[in-house]
């Protein structure tokens, strides 16, 4: 592992999910030549040997965290907020999914979008 992987890997462990940008930022503190190119490399490689994942969370760039979190991503569409929810919420799908159409879902990889409830909150007052 060089040094410039380590720094992405320990960027990636300290910042929970974080986007490349932000990993990248972090990274640079302490090596300021490392590119936003290198971190995209990096993360690529890391994930093929299986240390980080990505998720994608919204319609901006994929975030990543460490392979072993085990939790769904619940993306509030108004606010963006991201909050975690335990993977057997899914249970009952990934059983259908496995019955019906021969499919074995990953749940800790998946992105559930919706609204918050501060959001739906604020909206309800509004009218």
């Amino acid at each position: 592992m060089t040094p410039q992987r380590q720094l992405v890997l320990d960027a990636v462990r300290d910042l929970g999910h974080a986007t490349p940008e932000q990993i990248c930022t972090q990274v640079q503190q302490a090596a300021p030549a490392v590119n936003i190119t290198t971190v995209y490399r990096t993360l690529d490689l890391l994930e093929r040997i299986g240390l980080v994942r990505h998720t994608h969370l919204g319609h901006g760039a994929p975030t990543y965290s460490e392979q072993e979190h085990q939790h769904l991503h619940l993306v509030c569409h108004t606010c963006g907020s991201v909050t975690e929810s335990p993977t057997d919420l899914m249970d009952g799908l990934a059983r259908r999914l496995l019955a019906e159409s021969d499919f074995a879902l990953d749940p800790s990889h998946v992105a559930l979008s919706g609204q918050c409830g501060e959001c739906r909150d604020a909206a309800e007052a509004r009218q």
